[in-house]
């Protein structure tokens, strides 16, 4: 493994650090927050950080998204995100320590679970993390932006025309399905955006830094991350904290890693028990992302305390 690849595993840490203690400020920040109103995008952005704690969030996030980047630039987009992916076990020990949610055993199942498909996933990465993989043929790449872009955009609206009504003056609590949805839309808007920095990262040796930033496809990468932002926003003011969080993360990571084989050519093993163990190193993350949500049902069951943060 190149020295370039060890690095981006180091900031692909830091990136999953930033963004679970981001999130997490943005969802106090949120709560706290108008509910977004679709018709004024702009002004529902700019009254979200009125609020201080949203702001502190989006500060934190920006510098994991900085790490982000850089990670992207230096190593395969599928290990850049299935480390990001085995962050989710940031999660669960920031949001008990910091801001008051319980761990259950269903979390700590979670994070073995993840453990043993990233050391897997390590294992099966020989031949295809010796360099950062940033090939890509145009029309294929756009052909999957466009499909996670298209699918996101269909989760919010499906999201938004299955939220109940809100009475005059009121703000319903609904942690089921609209949050949810909402939740897997921003995903599936910021993996839209992931996809692109990894293309457009390509372009920084032969064109340098200035002309990389000019590049067509850093308007696809603004128009979905602000988009994703703001969508975001809307899961977090409808939803609890852990389970968004979680369904958020878990769908931008799963499109992004899917985008180094299919849009990236990242190798997979030759040999048939290489691609077994490759299957089963995604399955466990994927497992493990599912698994990290706390039931609501059974929270509500136990009476779960309010947050200490």
């Amino acid at each position: 493994m190149s020295l370039s690849v060890q690095l981006g595993i180091v900031l692909s840490l830091a990136t999953a650090l930033a963004s679970v203690i981001g999130f997490l400020y943005k969802h106090k920040g949120a709560q706290r927050a108008p509910a977004v109103d679709w018709r004024r995008p702009v002004r529902s952005t700019l009254v979200l950080f009125r609020s201080g704690w949203y702001t502190l969030g989006v500060a934190v996030a920006l510098g994991g998204w900085f790490f982000h980047v850089a990670a992207l630039a230096l190593a395969p987009i599928s290990l850049v995100q299935s480390v990001i992916a085995g962050g989710l076990v940031f999660l669960t020990v920031a949001a008990d320590q910091l801001f008051g949610h319980r761990v259950t055993r269903r979390e700590w199942i979670g994070v073995a679970l993840m453990a043993a498909g990233l050391a897997f996933l390590a294992a099966t990465m020989a031949g295809g993390a010796r360099d950062r993989h940033a090939d890509y043929a145009t029309a294929t790449l756009l052909g999957y932006v466009g499909l996670l872009a298209g699918a996101g955009t269909i989760a919010a609206v499906a999201a938004e025309l299955g939220r109940p009504r809100r009475a005059p003056g009121r703000r319903p609590r609904v942690g089921g399905g609209p949050a949810t949805g909402f939740a897997l839309a921003a995903g599936l808007l910021w993996a839209a955006s992931d996809v692109t920095i990894k293309a457009v990262s390509g372009h920084l040796e032969d064109d340098g830094l200035v002309l990389t930033v000019l590049h067509p496809l850093s308007l696809i990468i603004l128009v979905a991350s602000l988009a994703g932002l703001l969508v975001s926003a809307k899961s977090l003011q409808l939803g609890d904290a852990v389970p968004v969080i979680a369904v958020t993360s878990a769908a931008a990571n799963v499109c992004t890693i899917a985008a180094g084989p299919l849009v990236f050519g990242e190798p997979m093993p030759g040999d048939p028990l290489g691609v077994a163990v490759r299957l089963l190193a995604f399955a466990l993350v994927i497992a493990a992302a599912a698994l990290t949500p706390p039931p609501l049902a059974a929270q509500a069951a136990l009476g779960a305390a309010p947050a200490r943060g």
